[in-house]
């Protein structure tokens, strides 16, 4: 039998991959005059989610097992401004960037590394603590993106999972293979 970190390192970096495909299907049902939108002055449009979702990933992730996770160029409170629409494009690179950071560190973790300290905000946490915190935050945040674009694509939204009234078509689990947006 696999030790269990090893099968954990391979579940966390399927989890990432799954958020980040659910993010990418939904933001591409949002048509491109929605994504600023707001749905009142105390929500976020998808912009501003996916702008602080690729802000924090960066910043967790860049130098993952030797600087702390809040580095001093973030500007967390900027990620929830935007001065100026940004367009897709833009958008889709911090996306790009976020993510790809993230990967490339989680990827990189052997077993022996979830034993590890590092730090946030100078708080410590044990690897796989900051994993989990990590991908908590994450999905928290994907979800209020796929809300915001099933709300915004309206009648041509293409759901993401088992559509309503459908789960007797998915009576084998699939999960695994297909991962959360199937």
């Amino acid at each position: 039998m696999a030790d269990f970190r090893d099968a954990y390192l391979h579940d966390i970096v399927r989890a990432y991959r799954d958020y980040k495909r659910l993010g990418e299907k939904a933001l591409a049902q949002v048509p491109d005059e929605h994504l600023h939108t707001e749905l009142d002055a105390n929500s976020n449009s998808v912009a501003v989610v996916l702008k602080h979702v690729a802000g924090n990933l960066r910043s967790r992730f860049s130098d993952f097992l030797t600087e702390d996770g809040e580095k001093p160029d973030r500007n967390r409170d900027g990620e929830f401004e935007m001065p100026e629409r940004a367009s897709r494009e833009e958008m889709l690179r911090w996306w790009e960037l976020g993510w790809t950071t993230a990967l490339g560190s989680v990827e990189a973790l052997r077993p022996e590394d979830l034993d590890r300290i590092i730090h946030i905000r100078k708080e410590p946490f044990a690897v796989v603590e900051a994993l989990n915190r990590s991908i908590t935050h994450t999905a928290y945040h994907i979800g209020q993106i796929v809300y915001l674009a099933r709300h915004f694509a309206g009648a041509n939204w293409t759901s993401l999972s088992i559509p309503k009234g459908k789960s007797g078509d998915a009576l084998q689990g699939d999960f695994k293979s297909k991962g959360i947006a199937r």
